[in-house]
């Protein structure tokens, strides 16, 4: 097995491609041929396994961190049945390892930041959950959080307004088309609540957030009202052509991404109401008859 090397000059010819022979052991230009290093220890287990549950048994390591628990996954769990080896413990030293049980559980509840962790983890697990968020924005959400914490944001703050806020910094830093209602509906707190803990961590964490593209809805909204791919494609261009025009600055993308959908039906003679498209981005349809003027307006269409 070959691996590409790009780290180390060659002292022959200088070339930076180099190749790393894990089978023999050897660092080798792949240009005039030197072998640079040889007899390297290899850094790969001693055994060998060929299925997933042979290599999971045979592993002697755990699993790797993960910000999404309050502990990182890296706690230590106290059992009180056996010992190492698998023998049963006496009595009195089961009642020892009872009692450390009991004490271990208590310095990590008892502990502030542990018990402020514990709480918002299982917060953001929940609105992971109801909102079907990626493994990627809820691991996001988890460090933001986590730096928000460490730099005292949370004291005197809701600890469920601040996950929010950190769900929906990294929802708009990752692009996933969640608004701040949806969000707000599921945390069940206001979203001025939200928004107003989304902006202090975006201030104070110094977060450059990218702006919210209509585009990026126009799927979702799409998917959730039924509407044909032609439909999409053509919205698509729209939006573009909108874009050139600045017609889409500072207006909320869902309800634009409504509109232009709206348009685009009507425009292929596709059968679909401003109350299913509303539905669907979750607007109102006097924002969907709002953008639809705005945008007539700004193509130069005219009413059919």
């Amino acid at each position: 097995m070959t691996k590409q090397i790009a780290t180390v000059r060659c002292p022959e010819c200088g070339s930076t491609n180099l190749v790393l022979d894990s089978e023999m052991g050897e660092h080798v230009c792949s240009r005039c041929g030197l072998v640079i290093e040889e007899s390297m220890p290899s850094q790969e287990a001693e055994w060998r396994a060929f299925t997933p549950q042979e290599r999971d048994s045979r592993a002697r390591t755990g699993t790797p961190i993960n910000y999404s628990h309050y502990d990182k996954g890296l706690s230590t769990v106290i059992r009180v049945e056996k010992d190492a080896l698998g023998r049963p413990l006496s009595p009195k030293v089961k009642q020892q390892m009872w009692r450390l049980r009991r004490w271990h559980t208590r310095s990590k509840v008892h502990a502030a930041q542990s018990r402020n962790l514990m709480l918002a983890m299982s917060e953001l697990q929940r609105l992971s959950d109801i909102l079907h968020m990626p493994s990627s924005v809820h691991d996001m959400a988890a460090i933001i959080y986590r730096k928000a914490l460490n730099e005292g944001l949370v004291r005197g703050r809701s600890i469920g307004g601040m996950v929010a806020g950190s769900l929906y910094a990294a929802v708009r830093f990752t692009k996933v088309p969640r608004t701040l209602k949806e969000i707000s509906e599921a945390s069940q707190r206001s979203a001025k609540e939200i928004a107003r803990s989304y902006s202090v961590i975006v201030r104070n964490l110094d977060m450059r957030m990218p702006i919210d593209d209509p585009s990026d809805y126009i799927t979702k909204v799409a998917e959730n009202a039924k509407v044909s791919s032609d439909v999409e494609g053509l919205a698509i261009n729209l939006l573009r052509e909108a874009k050139r025009n600045y017609a889409t600055t500072g207006k909320d993308p869902s309800g634009l991404a409504a509109a232009i959908l709206y348009l685009s039906a009507k425009m292929l003679k596709e059968k679909v109401t401003q109350a299913q498209l509303a539905k669907a981005a979750n607007v109102t349809e006097v924002t969907v008859r709002n953008r639809k003027r705005d945008l007539m307006k700004s193509l130069s269409l005219t009413k059919s």
